[in-house]
């Protein structure tokens, strides 16, 4: 296969007969031999490839050509997309590859034609808007061929009806629904196990693996190829699924369920509606022992007060009545049948999240506006994962642009358990010392003094003005975007975005469409944003990403480092900023032609013996501590661009 896969890449390759412009470039070629070789022997292989390898082709030629079966699994939706409907494309009509292709999403994606159904004809609430989406959803159900929820693009993504019109792994009825021949997700599962790439996200890969989706059994096919992109993002996705959790919703659905079927196949039974509304009002009373505000905590501390305890057990005794009355009606409708298995369930979840002695795993809740969830989280997934990868004889690859600290992967092979696995390092082809200047700016005062914000401010608006606009803001903390957000616009000419105020792709395709636009973002802008060429030639950051300390899970995984006798911000805290710093400067620089300034607004790079850590990490750009240098390679930009 190496002469395959060298010949496609090659100047004269199937590859540059059929893309434009396509060269390749020696990392490319590095990256798939590398991935050629792991294919063919089996075994793991972790790949750092800086932006502008062309990491995509590197793995997509070699898995096409090795006629093996392969899911690949990327970080989010959009890049689901974008890979099934852009770059695979591309690359099997270059190959002319015969292969049978499958995009597949989580359960959620996909329309229930039995909730829609159930839901449409007894409206879950006296609300317009509901009933008008309801309507729109039953109309685009008679005309759609995959049920894929992305087609609903003049219904908002969070609208109200969705959640009644999509199924759950808790409300699935499986096999026993009367409409199982017709399900949508049923046929793309169907779908995928007939394919030879089927591309998923991780979330999806983990809820398969970690056996939490047994509504058809496994989803995803016999895979003998494992491609992950964007795998920086596995370890805390993947120590999600390994772990529990129980949620106030869960039992809110429950309950409706309850109401649902007493209104309709139970008419005869208000005692089981009465029970189901008395545990829902409960549910509702323990939400209120939790600030108001959307945050996560340590459960273990929450759980130490009273009331909270008290809330709780009246929750657990409701359950306890309902789980009663429910088993003596068992057998008269699925859906009660089914509601009981759910119910029992979450019997097993909440007895594992009020066990306080368990030792290795971190116990915190998450709270929004109307919910509650309580999680369970292993500390380490190192023994679990490296099991499954050890299973079979398979092929596992690993790639992103930011999986080295200091340019070592031991952070990353030890937290996903893989130190047998192959290891390559490439960097960027990019020529960072000319197309880009970092500036650690002088006499900046220490992160949380109250005078950072007006200092950033100030910085800001002197960069802005010399760039006119065409810059991403980028914060570690909503408050402080918050408090620029409110001053910036009056400080500047050019038009502001703040990241909420729309759908994050309606805001990228502004600041793009505008040309001179300000955004400022958190953390879902450092990273999964691609934006070419001069709309984008300044990137400010306003300190470090260092987690806050006291964020439950890195509080656990902290303590359980300082009980092993290891320095918790050398082994967590650190390598987890360095990744995130480096994924936030990658939106700066990504086409050959692309020049730009970032711009970090934290003195500690300089300052802190650690910083060195960091600086080593990142691309090599020239560096200044003088924002007069910055604002001159601004507008030298700018009056090249012009000209």
């Amino acid at each position: 296969m190496h002469n395959q896969v060298s010949a496609a890449f090659s100047a004269t390759g199937a590859l540059a007969k059929h893309i434009d412009g396509f060269n390749a470039r020696d990392a490319q070629l590095d990256m798939a031999k590398a991935v050629t070789d792991i294919i063919e022997q089996s075994g793991a292989l972790v790949v750092e490839a800086g932006t502008g390898t062309g990491k995509t082709y590197a793995y997509l030629v070699p898995a096409l050509l090795s006629g093996k079966k392969v899911v690949l699994s990327t970080g989010t939706k959009n890049l689901q997309e974008q890979l099934y409907y852009r770059d695979l494309p591309t690359v099997v009509k270059a190959l002319a590859s015969p292969l049978q292709l499958a995009l597949l999403k989580g359960r959620s994606n996909y329309l229930c034609l039995f909730r829609l159904e159930q839901h449409y004809n007894h409206v879950p609430m006296q609300d317009d808007k509901l009933i008008q989406d309801l309507s729109l959803i039953k109309k685009w159900s008679a005309e759609t061929h995959t049920g894929d929820i992305g087609e609903l693009g003049y219904i908002a993504e969070d609208s109200k009806a969705l959640p009644y019109v999509t199924s759950t792994t808790d409300n699935c009825l499986g096999k026993e629904c009367p409409v199982y021949e017709d399900c949508h997700l049923l046929k793309a599962r169907k779908k995928a196990q007939a394919s030879d790439l089927v591309v998923v996200n991780h979330h999806l890969f983990f809820a398969d693996l970690a056996l939490k989706d047994t509504g058809f059994g496994e989803l995803l096919p016999d895979m003998d190829v494992v491609i992950f992109d964007e795998a920086h993002q596995l370890p805390d996705i993947a120590s999600d699924y390994f772990g529990e959790h129980v949620s106030s919703r869960l039992l809110l659905d429950l309950c409706r369920d309850i109401d649902l079927a007493c209104k309709t196949e139970l008419r005869d039974h208000p005692q089981l509606a009465k029970v189901a509304e008395k545990l829902a009002l409960l549910v509702k009373d323990w939400r209120l022992q939790f600030s108001g505000d959307s945050t996560k905590g340590n459960w273990r501390e929450a759980y130490q007060q009273l009331p909270m305890q008290t809330a709780l057990n009246r929750v657990s005794e409701s359950i306890d009545m309902l789980y009663l009355v429910l088993k003596s009606s068992l057998g008269r409708s699925e859906q009660i049948d089914n509601v009981f298995e759910r119910l029992v369930q979450i019997k097993l979840r909440l007895a594992k999240l009020v066990d306080m002695q368990q030792e290795g795993v971190s116990l915190w809740y998450e709270t929004t506006r109307l919910h509650v969830s309580l999680h369970l989280t292993p500390l380490s997934i190192a023994d679990k994962f490296s099991a499954i990868v050890a299973a079979d004889e398979r092929s596992w690859v690993f790639t992103s642009a930011t999986l080295s600290v200091n340019n070592g992967f031991s952070h990353y092979t030890e937290q996903m358990g893989l130190q047998q696995a192959k290891t390559l390092l490439l960097e960027s082809p990019f020529n960072y010392a000319e197309q880009a200047l970092l500036c650690v700016p002088r006499f900046m005062p220490e992160p949380h003094q109250p005078l950072m914000a007006k200092t950033l401010i100030d910085i800001a608006c002197q960069l802005i003005e010399a760039n006119n606009g065409r810059c991403f803001f980028l914060f570690t903390s909503h408050r402080m975007l918050q408090m620029v957000a409110k001053q910036l616009p009056d400080l500047i000419r050019q038009p502001v975005l703040v990241q909420g105020s729309s759908g994050k792709r309606l805001l990228l395709d502004q600041f793009v469409k505008l040309e001179n636009a300000v955004l400022l973002g958190t953390s879902s802008f450092w990273e999964g944003v691609d934006v070419r060429g001069d709309t984008l030639s300044c990137v400010i950051i306003d300190k470090l990403p260092f987690a806050s300390p006291d964020e439950p899970l890195l509080q656990a995984r902290s303590e359980n480092c300082v009980r092993r006798g290891q320095d918790p911000f050398f082994e967590v805290q650190l390598p987890q900023a360095v990744i995130t710093l480096k994924q936030g400067v990658g939106r700066l620089i990504r086409d050959v032609t692309d020049r730009g300034v970032m711009v970090i607004c934290d003195n500690r790079l300089v300052t802190k013996p650690y910083g060195e850590i960091f600086l080593t990490s990142l691309p090599p750009m020239r560096r200044t501590r003088s924002l007069d240098d910055a604002v001159t390679f601004l507008k030298q930009i700018k009056q090249e661009t012009d000209t």
